[in-house]
């Protein structure tokens, strides 16, 4: 069944995180906006994130020292440009989360000024918090106004399914249109044109078997501009958090890195302190080195997890500090005033993603992508903590800025036709779908994992191979549903990691393939680069 009647706005923006509703606030109140949400408003990344915000707010930081800071975690990959143009709009966006509301951690209950925290690879306080609950707080502040305005509409419980492309209304240069869009609660597909569209749709850590994140990170937003002939840079890059809750019943939860910048300790089962041994910053190096550490001793012992202790902190301390955290292990019953916390690695961010320009423009007209969708060269080969809602933040700015500029010249959409499922039926074969899910993320998870090899990566790809077959032909026969729109996703985002991964003959920030064990700097020279088949070099906004 589908919606005839095309829903028609000027900016159509397919995600609900930090990225997408923050983008949404800055355009003027005379835009019509949709906001696609895949299940609640509220349910993605960023309403998880424990950490914070890292920006330059104190007198004894500065920009260039946080810019040094992100281009040493990059390992050599980041693009200083983009990263500077960051770091110098970060006390500005910080500013507009304060004036919509945001309400950061004072550094004294009745003082003026903010608690700035420490993370991996900064070498200054320079993280802006809401206790250990800084995506929660920026998500329902942002979340509230948005429900206020009148221009923006929302559409909870959507998944877009692929992007309308001009090609096929013989537009020559080709844009965006908007997109396809499942109703999951009508199990009908809408059709959403619009000027712009706006990929914020998070990361794709749902792939793999462990992650931090919530079940909507499936690399929508990847695998539909891959699919409309974007290019994608450093998807072998995925980070994997050092500090994920090893518990049955505690699914996805994240231990933040916050605890380790207050002096938490990682500890083997007999207490003993292993991490000085891997690095001279121990818990506070970079998340790459410290999950590597973690996986190795882990393997080296056969453990099933280690664990993380702040106990020797006063009480009171950690209760204030960490209320969420504090409150989450007692219903497990771990009390980490006294005992110390079981913690496993777990994939937690996509450094790369869709190639963007400063504006957050990708290689379609009138297509952007923001947020951990995008690969702006921010994050090189390694992401440091809490730069990653900044990264959301400005982009978001940017984007906001062009298509407000470019919105009165933008011409007049054509008619683009309903979906059409005429010649698809209902599937009597569910079972595909759940055990191609869990054979792709038990593979990925032991293949394509922390540590890699050339062997590894060659038996994923003979099955990644196979399994795209297999979902190309099953989504070509049925009606699509909400789990086979993220599993076709899942294998798309899968084949780009393994690719990206096979390309790359060396050991750098968050890969580590232990046939090419060591760093080569021949590949300083830029990202690992995907080019779809569809990719049209010629008139594309970025080139």
């Amino acid at each position: 069944m589908t919606h005839n009647t095309p829903k028609q706005f000027d900016v159509l923006i397919i995600g609900s995180g930090a990225a997408g509703l923050s983008l949404a606030l800055r355009l003027p109140d005379s835009v019509q906006i949709a906001v696609i949400a895949k299940r609640e408003l509220t349910e993605g990344n960023t309403y998880y994130a424990q950490g914070g915000i890292s920006a330059v707010l104190d007198v004894e930081d500065s920009i260039d020292s946080h810019v040094d800071d992100t281009l040493d975690a990059g390992a050599g990959l980041c693009d200083e440009e983009t990263v500077r143009l960051v770091v110098e709009k970060g006390p500005e966006n910080i500013q507009w989360l304060l004036d919509e509301g945001v309400d950061f951690t004072r550094d004294t209950p009745s003082g003026s000024g903010y608690h700035l925290t420490r993370e991996g690879g900064h070498s200054h306080r320079r993280v802006i918090h809401a206790a250990d609950a800084t995506g929660q707080e920026v998500e329902s502040r942002l979340e509230s106004q948005v429900k206020s305005r009148k221009n923006i509409h929302i559409f909870e419980n959507h998944n877009a399914i692929d992007l309308i492309m001009g090609g096929k209304h013989n537009l020559p240069e080709n844009p965006c249109l908007g997109a396809y869009v499942l109703d999951k609660r009508s199990n009908s597909v809408a059709t959403f044109v619009a000027k712009f569209t706006v990929l914020a749709t998070g990361g794709a850590s749902k792939v793999y078997l462990y992650t931090s994140n919530p079940d909507v990170s499936t690399g929508d937003g990847i695998a539909m501009a891959w699919r409309a002939g974007c290019r994608v840079a450093n998807m072998e890059f995925i980070q994997f958090h050092p500090t994920c809750l090893y518990h049955p019943h505690a699914k996805s939860f994240l231990i933040t890195e916050a605890l380790r910048g207050e002096g938490g300790q990682l500890l083997l089962p007999d207490g003993t302190r292993f991490m000085p041994a891997f690095d001279e910053r121990a818990e506070l190096a970079p998340r790459d080195i410290v999950a590597r550490a973690i996986d190795h001793e882990m393997k080296r012992i056969g453990a099933d997890c280690l664990y993380l202790n702040i106990s020797h902190k006063p009480a009171d301390f950690i209760r204030e500090h960490f209320p969420n955290i504090y409150a989450k292990c007692l219903e497990f019953g771990i009390d980490i005033t006294q005992d110390p916390i079981p913690v496993v690695p777990a994939a937690h961010y996509t450094c790369g993603g869709v190639i963007t320009d400063h504006k957050a423009r990708t290689d379609v007209p009138n297509l952007f992508a923001i947020g951990e969708t995008s690969y702006t060269g921010l994050h090189g080969a390694n992401r440091m903590a809490s730069n990653s809602l900044l990264e959301c933040l400005v982009y978001a700015q940017q984007a906001a800025i062009d298509i407000s500029e470019r919105l009165s010249e933008t011409p007049a959409l054509p008619l683009v036709s309903a979906w059409d499922e005429s010649r698809v039926t209902d599937s009597d074969e569910e079972v595909v779908v759940s055990h191609n899910w869990n054979e792709l993320r038990h593979f990925m998870w032991d293949y394509v994992g922390i540590v890699r090899s050339n062997k590894r990566l060659e038996r994923a790809k003979r099955r990644i191979n196979l399994l795209r077959q297999e979902i190309k032909e099953y989504y070509s026969n049925f009606r699509v549903t909400n789990d086979l729109l993220e599993l076709r996703n899942l294998v798309e985002v899968a084949y780009l990691i393994i690719q990206s991964a096979q390309n790359r003959k060396e050991s750098r920030g968050l890969h580590f393939n232990i046939d090419f064990p060591r760093r080569d700097d021949r590949f300083q020279k830029g990202p690992t680069i995907l080019i779809p088949d569809n990719y049209q070099a010629s008139g594309n906004p970025i080139d």
